[in-house]
């Protein structure tokens, strides 16, 4: 009996031996610990600039002017300006990024889409440029920015017709996740950055060069772009700040042409017919090329001579007007390459997470010595011009 109670003490621990032994074998086994050592998902590192978290943009407000700093000394991810701009960073990935206009008519929309295009060959992105049927609408401006987000593209850059009214296309963009860039006039609110020219700036730089070279004194009028467009504001602003420094000019009114050609000359027409005004008028101030244009039909069909006008954008037409002796000076607010840059910092936030070093980029800035005159328009369209 004590052998056979032996014997079957024997064979359980046996069988308990290799019951249990049996796990060890499986989780010890080579390809098992090949793939536990070896494994890239087993060790994870960060890659740099990454964050965490996603920032939140909806937080940022937007500003009216840019720092001295992001203006003359903040080193810019591209290089030259106009047609010419380029740059070295390349995407990772195959982002699709849409160009948001107010209209698709005016010269500056249509630079805009240009260095769009431009910027996604250079980048290796898809760039998509889209506008409002009817122009300037902010209703389909929103609309199209909820339809792309539906789609699932990667960004936006941005030129809307309103700083509040596109609100609700900035919002939904970035509850999605989806940066935007604005240019121009921006959102009031949750842009990644803005980009484009410091308005007030380029109001006070051209208004000076027409009150130094006006002769000193007489009447002046402005053309301002449409009520409440935040680059509108800005820039008529500045305009008024130079002339406050001019004391023997006189503002003989400022009136609305909306950035538009037809209604710039149809606005300074009926100034010319009140009285006196051909007896005092010396500066035209249009807030952009097309209405600067607008106004010197009117005065060439009323007969004035000697009168300076001036406008902003640095547009193929306005240059010929420069080159005739037609128009006295505009500014170079290159939308080719303030897209261009747009999409470089949008590029670079993509593929890895970093920030732009500030929220309002100017560009272009003093720093590119942007005022065209009778004496370097020719270097510009040569060098420079963004419509080519």
């Amino acid at each position: 009996m004590k052998k056979f109670v032996s014997l079957i003490c024997i064979l359980f621990i046996v069988s308990i031996t290799a019951c249990t032994s049996q796990p060890s074998t499986t989780l010890t086994s080579p390809s098992d610990t090949a793939k536990i050592d070896t494994s890239p998902e087993i060790i994870t590192e960060e890659k740099p600039n990454t964050p965490t978290t996603k920032p939140d943009f909806s937080k940022n407000v937007n500003v009216s002017r840019a720092s001295d700093f992001a203006k003359t000394q903040l080193e810019l991810p591209v290089t030259g300006i106009g047609t010419k701009i380029q740059t070295e960073t390349k995407s990772n990935e195959k982002y699709t990024i849409v160009v948001l206009t107010k209209n698709s008519t005016n010269p500056y929309m249509n630079g805009m889409w240009k260095g769009g295009l431009k910027a996604g060959e250079d980048l290796g992105v898809e760039v998509v440029t889209l506008a409002p049927a009817q122009q300037d609408s902010i209703e389909e401006q929103i609309s199209i920015m909820e339809a792309q987000i539906q789609k699932g593209v990667d960004g936006f850059v941005i030129h809307p017709s309103d700083s509040n009214g596109i609100m609700p296309g900035v919002n939904a963009a970035n509850e999605a996740g989806i940066p935007v860039v604005s240019i121009g006039t921006a959102s009031a609110s949750g842009s990644m950055m803005r980009t484009g020219v410091d308005y007030y700036e380029t109001g006070y730089v051209v208004a000076k060069y027409l009150f130094e070279n006006g002769g000193g004194s007489g009447g002046v009028v402005i053309l301002e772009g449409p009520p409440g467009a935040q680059n509108a504001e800005e820039r008529k602003a500045g305009i008024l700040a130079a002339l406050s420094e001019y004391p023997g000019y006189t503002l003989i009114d400022s009136q609305t042409a909306n950035f538009n050609r037809a209604q710039g000359m149809q606005v300074m027409e009926n100034l010319l017919q009140r009285e006196g005004v051909k007896e005092q008028l010396k500066i035209v101030i249009a807030c952009n090329d097309e209405m600067a244009l607008g106004a010197i039909q009117a005065i060439k069909a009323a007969g004035l001579k000697d009168i300076l006008v001036g406008g902003f954008d640095g547009s193929k037409d306005a240059t010929q007007a420069i080159k005739d002796g037609d128009l006295a000076v505009t500014y170079n607010t290159d939308p080719f390459g303030s897209t261009y840059l747009a999409i470089t910092y949008l590029v670079q936030y993509l593929n890895d997470g970093t920030v732009p070093p500030e929220y309002f980029i100017p560009f272009p800035s003093e720093r590119h010595n942007p005022l065209i005159t009778p004496e370097n328009v020719d270097d510009y369209i040569e060098n420079y011009a963004w419509f080519k």
